[in-house]
């Protein structure tokens, strides 16, 4: 699909509550996982700017957020594409904190079960969640567990 074929997503710039340096950014779209790639684009460039960057922290971005909008639209909101999926996006000096929220009923995150186990070696899915806690800094959810919060390194 070329870029004329999919609707645009843009990254909304927030103001800021308090008179601080932060810079805040929300992205609203459909349950439709073919966008998963043109949001991690977009986020990638509301974190690192529009020159593309290679390296740890941009690769930490770029995963952590394709598996949790993933997460968010196959699992929370079942594909369904009336559902929307809200990622926010806060810049600090040295690091960003992202938050990836769908519209489903939630879950509990520990209860999901260990990916690391013999049998779930098999398995295609259920790693999405091990990736982003091994790769961002800090991982926590609201709770209803449907959102997820994860914070990851700029530089």
């Amino acid at each position: 699909s070329s870029a004329s074929d999919r609707p645009m997503l843009i990254a909304a710039r927030l103001p800021s509550p308090e008179p601080d340096d932060r810079e805040r950014y929300r992205v609203v779209l459909p349950s439709d996982v073919s966008q998963v790639g043109h949001l991690v684009e977009v986020v990638a460039e509301c974190c690192f700017g529009p020159a593309p960057v290679a390296g740890r922290a941009h690769f930490r971005v770029c995963t952590v957020v394709a598996e949790a909008v993933a997460n968010a639209m196959l699992y929370g909101n079942r594909n369904d594409p009336a559902l929307r999926v809200i990622v926010e996006i806060e810049l600090h000096a040295t690091q960003v904190i992202i938050g990836v929220t769908d519209e489903g009923d939630g879950f509990d995150p520990e209860a999901l079960p260990d990916p690391t186990t013999p049998e779930a070696l098999e398995r295609t899915t259920g790693r999405g969640l091990y990736m982003i806690r091994h790769l961002a800094d800090h991982v926590a959810f609201n709770d209803r567990g449907n959102t997820i919060w994860m914070t990851l390194p700029r530089c």
